[in-house]
């Protein structure tokens, strides 16, 4: 008989136990660290997507706007305007797909535009806008601003905006403005 048999079987039985419980040790320990927040562990937290559409302002004094999402697509506008509002629709990577106040749409390296938010003075009509002191209808008028003039939005509470033009400022309805949605609050 062989003696040897059964006790190789004994010892591959508790190697095989023990790496099962290793594993299972792992997998608990991983498991657990996986399931700290974030500044428990010391680890930036995860960076989440900003909902689209949304409005940004270009930052760079010279952008290509091109017709893909990658330098290796032909540049079909370079934009020369910083500080004009752009509407991001699409993203891609590093890559934000948007359009203008006129229509024009295409594909911007992300690090170009600003979180800084701009407007665009009535573009769809002729007529001046009038600029108020107070953020009602019946509010002394300060300046008349000519259509597709930018200003800087410093806040809105989704009917009326206060902005700046220069040295001036005051409160435009905001449904006079294109960089900002209707009913948003900033």
């Amino acid at each position: 008989m062989n003696s040897g048999a059964p006790l190789g079987f004994l010892t591959v039985r508790r190697l095989v136990g023990r790496r099962l419980q290793f594993v299972l040790a792992l997998f608990i320990l991983t498991t657990a660290l996986i399931s700290i927040p974030a500044p428990m562990t010391g680890l930036r937290a995860e960076v989440r997507a900003l909902p689209l559409p949304r409005f940004v302002s270009l930052k760079a004094s010279s952008a290509n706007l091109r017709v893909g999402p990658g330098t290796g697509y032909d540049i079909q506008w370079v934009m020369t305007r910083p500080g004009i509002p752009l509407e991001i629709y699409q993203q891609y990577g590093n890559w934000r797909r948007v359009r203008d106040w006129e229509g024009t749409t295409g594909w911007i390296f992300g690090p170009l535009l600003s979180g800084r938010r701009t407007g665009i003075v009535a573009p769809w009509t002729k007529n001046n806008v009038a600029l108020r002191n107070r953020p009602t209808i019946d509010g002394p008028i300060t300046a008349w601003l000519e259509p597709r003039v930018r200003v800087k939005l410093t806040r809105c509470d989704g009917k009326w905006c206060a902005v700046a033009l220069g040295e001036t400022s005051g409160f435009v309805k905001q449904t006079n403005l294109w960089g900002v949605y209707p009913g948003e609050v900033l």
